[in-house]
């Protein structure tokens, strides 16, 4: 079942939003992409957009709520915790930084924005009536999150200690990479950029979107005003493709293997 409607279990990617200078631009990217519907809250939670695939939640987007310049577009990806000051207590004690003190969320949860060692910013989600996403591994949906970073042991050491994963090498030549796994099931992986990437290349969590054909999406990125970064390719996981929006928020999108 990819249809969830109760809070997901500690360490596993529960949420993602992203704020933009513009909901309008940013709806009519990614309706059209993503074959997203947009609910708009009012003024009292800033009108917050949620996205839906039918009937059930897959994102957050936001504007910036003051006139403090805002941080470039980014999707921030959200693990779950069921004791939100015990998580970001656990996050200072492994070397991490808080960027966005804990808070309540009206009455939908609370959440804190927090770095690894390696720089990558994350947020922590612990539910009360918004329990995050309704649906994984569908088109339009969330199906894997990853951090890559420049320092790959010390990033995936901090996030053991943190959620208690457990960890599975899936490095190769060139290539290092660890899943991070929770009761035997994978939760998300942490990569390390190899020297192509260059040591400028921001440490970052990218959240992939499921699409049904990798490069018919990829095409209509372009179409709509965002970019593709890095073009179709076949992986073990499927064909997939790394693209920037219309703000240069890097995300992914992959297709099931044995589609295009």
């Amino acid at each position: 079942m990819t249809t969830r409607r109760e809070a997901w279990p500690p360490g596993t990617p529960a949420w993602a939003d992203i704020t933009v200078p513009d909901l309008a631009v940013a709806r009519a990217f990614y309706g059209p992409l993503l074959g997203w519907e947009f609910e708009v809250g009012g003024p009292e939670v800033g009108y917050y957009t949620q996205a839906y695939v039918g009937d059930r939640r897959v994102v957050g987007l936001g504007e910036p709520m003051s006139d403090d310049p805002a941080p470039p577009p980014a999707w921030c990806v959200y693990l779950a915790t069921d004791d939100l000051a015990a998580t970001v207590a656990a996050v200072a004690e492994a070397g991490g930084t808080e960027v966005v003190p804990a808070m309540p969320i009206m009455d939908f949860g609370s959440m804190a924005i927090v770095t690894d060692p390696a720089g990558a910013v994350f947020g922590v989600w612990e539910s009360a009536s918004h329990t995050g996403w309704d649906v994984v591994d569908e088109p339009g949906s969330m199906v894997w999150c990853e951090a890559m970073v420049h320092d790959q042991p010390t990033a995936v050491a901090f996030y053991r200690q943190v959620f208690g994963y457990g960890v599975e090498d899936l490095s190769a030549p060139g290539f290092t990479y660890a899943s991070l796994s929770l009761d035997g099931h994978p939760a998300a992986g942490v990569g390390g950029y190899g020297a192509q990437a260059g040591s400028d290349a921001p440490a970052a969590w990218t959240i992939y979107f499921a699409v049904t054909d990798a490069d018919a999406s990829a095409a209509r990125v372009a179409e709509l005003g965002g970019t593709v970064v890095s073009p179709p390719t076949d992986s073990a996981f499927g064909r997939m493709t790394i693209v920037s929006g219309p703000f240069g928020e890097v995300f992914a999108l992959i297709a099931p293997s044995g589609g295009s």
